[in-house]
């Protein structure tokens, strides 16, 4: 699965796997669940997590052990990150409410796909990246550092670093520079 081979979802281990995540996202979802129990949760969840993580309700994933995020990550809610293959999230990331990171894939073959079979392809997203409300991440996208992802958009190929994209499919409407600094503070 892994390596983004064909599998089936209902092989044991990765049922038990599946379950594991389920509990793990139903008790961080849960409203009384704050402080180092809801960071501890999402640790045990993760497959390597930074310091600071910040997951809102809603949060749902496929196995929770292919996610790894950075320092100071932030997921707003109902997040769905379907992680049949690695999710890798760089730090001071920032995901918006309703955003879907999808690295399952099926088969475009209909018979092979109504056998069951799937696949994915991994997930990479650079440090410093924003990822708008309702955005939707493909199988296979790498996004560079410093990327913002309009509200809406469809992410259906990679794109490098230092840029604004937006639409479905999404594509690059601003590079990026950096910008001057007043008082240690950057001008917005």
């Amino acid at each position: 699965m892994l390596a983004g081979e064909l599998y089936f979802a209902c092989d044991k281990e990765l049922a038990s796997m599946h379950k594991n995540a389920l509990e793990l996202c139903e008790k961080l979802n849960s409203s009384a669940l704050f402080g180092e129990e809801r960071e501890e949760t999402i640790r045990q969840l993760f497959g390597a997590c930074g310091k600071n993580p910040v997951i809102t309700r809603g949060f749902c994933c496929d196995y929770g052990n292919n996610i790894e995020v950075g320092d100071n990550f932030y997921c707003n809610y109902n997040v769905v990150i379907l992680d049949v293959c690695r999710v890798k999230i760089g730090d001071n990331c920032l995901i918006g409410p309703q955003v879907g990171i999808y690295a399952a894939c099926h088969p475009l073959d209909s018979k092979l796909r109504a056998s069951g079979a799937e696949f994915g392809r991994p997930v990479t997203i650079g440090d410093n990246c924003w990822i708008g409300g309702s955005a939707v991440i493909n199988p296979g996208v790498t996004l560079g550092d410093n990327v913002v992802v309009g509200s809406g958009s469809v992410v259906t190929k990679s794109f490098p670093s230092d840029v604004v994209i937006a639409g479905n499919p999404a594509k690059i409407i601003k590079r990026l520079r950096p910008l001057p600094h007043v008082d240690g503070r950057a001008d917005v």
